[in-house]
């Protein structure tokens, strides 16, 4: 197809072979993105090959992702304002009990043991994504195993935590600073605002932040004490919910809450159009009392701002959307803080990309025999998953781009010549959302008048599809049976 020669013809894995090898694999992963590795590669000899590069120890997955990285940070060049969006997925693998080196996700009760516990692997992904939506990659992205300490080295000596006497690098909490310390290298004029969810609620990671210069947007996790005068005891103190919700309100924004299916942990939920009052406010994070970096050097108060947004009249029988989000960028009118909303909003465009490689890829099906070979399996995929995800996006984005920025001359022409068999043809390429829009119905979309835009999963199904058809066209013209 051509992508990924373009996107990695900067890597260096120590090898022209592997490097050959790395494009040919993702070229036939995003031809067949959801099957196993054996019916993704043409033959056995390339299933060999396949398996032979993940088992490779001189594969770096770093090198991979160096690569990608430099061609997302160019394609942030073009951008004002882009949204550095981190999130952390866990990735499964309970039923591959031959699989070496997964570490211990969780811990369940089962009906006849006291313990079960999930074995799989973390994914902590930071996802570059423009003001309109668009992904442009990944910023950066860590795969590893879970250690869990037996419960008497989860302690101190005094009964505390040992989390909580921990400096924050040797804890597994600091993969949000280092992957916001790498988007402080992205070099570009367009300013970085990185995007997190209440997990990313602690001092430290605004603390980095604040001493960068960086633009930090997080969803508050903790009813905090605020504005103290020291560290100590105080009386009456401030809390951040009571604080802001002091203040008057600013006005109202309406954001589209999307519908849902009921799931084993969610109810139904239809969309609707959700008016939300907005206030907000400024204040000062003061670093917890108990830090265990008090002792070594002198830890500063924040300025920080706040928004609370709430539904005012939520449907009967469905919660109301509630959100406090927390920035170090200054907030000084109702315009600025919806923005900071819409920016918020875009964070779930990280969510619908862990669904595309967990539940379209089936990631979580591969048999590699150890956790490096996954991890290295799953950095490829992670680069297919977000080119597919682009191209469902783009057309909603950019949809007068042409199609050949994403398919072959061949590609597209075969699939107007499915789409106009008696027809006339255009001598030029069609935009690319005419082309998504087509390539989703050899999926199965339908494209009715109340059909929302199409799927990811009908995509990559027209696509499969589509460059099957393409491949007989062209195996056809090299035999001369058609002319």
């Amino acid at each position: 197809m051509g992508w990924a020669a373009d996107e990695f013809q900067e890597v260096d894995l120590g090898d022209k072979r592997l490097d050959s090898r790395l494009i040919k694999i993702c070229d036939s992963f995003s031809q067949s993105p959801e099957s196993p590795i054996n019916q993704a590669c043409a033959d056995w000899a390339e299933t060999k090959a396949a398996y032979r590069f993940f088992k490779n120890k001189n594969v770096d997955v770093e090198q991979i992702m160096a690569a990608h990285r430099q061609k997302t940070f160019g394609r942030a060049k073009g951008h004002s304002i882009v949204l550095a969006i981190q999130d952390t997925s866990y990735l499964i693998y309970t039923n591959h009990p031959k699989t070496k080196g997964l570490g211990k996700i969780s811990m369940k009760k089962g009906k006849n043991i006291d313990k079960i516990y999930s074995r799989g692997l973390v994914m902590h992904t930071c996802f570059g994504v423009t003001t309109k939506g668009t992904p442009l990659g990944l910023f950066d992205q860590k795969i590893f195993s879970r250690e869990l300490h037996p419960e008497h080295e989860r302690r101190t000596e005094r009964g505390r935590n040992i989390q909580d006497v921990l400096p924050v690098e040797e804890k597994e909490s600091y993969r949000w600073i280092e992957s916001l310390k790498t988007t402080m290298k992205v070099p570009t004029k367009a300013t970085i605002i990185t995007v997190c969810d209440r997990e990313c609620d602690f001092y430290d990671f605004f603390k980095v932040a604040d001493e960068n210069n960086s633009i930090a947007l997080v969803r508050a996790s903790q009813n905090r004490t605020i504005n103290r005068r020291s560290r100590y005891a105080e009386k009456n103190v401030e809390k951040l919910w009571d604080y802001i919700l002091s203040k008057p309100s600013a006005g109202t924004y309406a954001i589209d809450i999307s519908g849902r299916q009921k799931t084993r942990h969610s109810k139904e939920r239809k969309s609707r159009k959700a008016e939300m009052e907005i206030k907000y406010g400024n204040f000062k994070m003061n670093p917890p009392r108990n830090h265990p970096k008090h002792k070594a050097e002198v830890l500063p108060d924040i300025h920080m701002y706040a928004i609370h947004a709430i539904e005012k009249h939520p449907p009967e029988g469905e919660d109301a959307i509630e959100w406090m989000l927390l920035t170090n960028e200054p907030i000084e009118t109702l315009v600025e803080a919806c923005e900071r909303i819409r920016w918020y909003i875009l964070r779930w465009r990280i969510e619908m990309y862990f669904k595309v490689l967990k539940s379209g890829f089936r990631v979580e099906a591969c048999r590699l025999g150890t956790a490096n070979r996954l991890i290295c399996y799953l950095t490829l995929m992670s680069i297919v998953a977000w080119r597919l995800f682009m191209i469902t996006l783009i057309a909603r984005t950019n949809p007068s781009r042409p199609c050949s920025e994403f398919l072959t001359e061949l590609e597209w022409n075969v699939l107007v010549a499915i789409l106009s068999p008696y027809g006339s043809r255009p001598t030029a390429p069609p935009p690319i959302a005419d082309v998504v829009t087509e390539v989703a119905k050899l999926g199965g979309y339908l494209a009715r008048k109340k059909d929302g835009p199409p799927g990811t999963l009908a995509l990559w199904r027209g696509w499969k599809r589509l460059i099957d058809i393409a491949e007989g066209w062209s195996m056809a013209l090299r035999l001369g049976i058609c002319g």
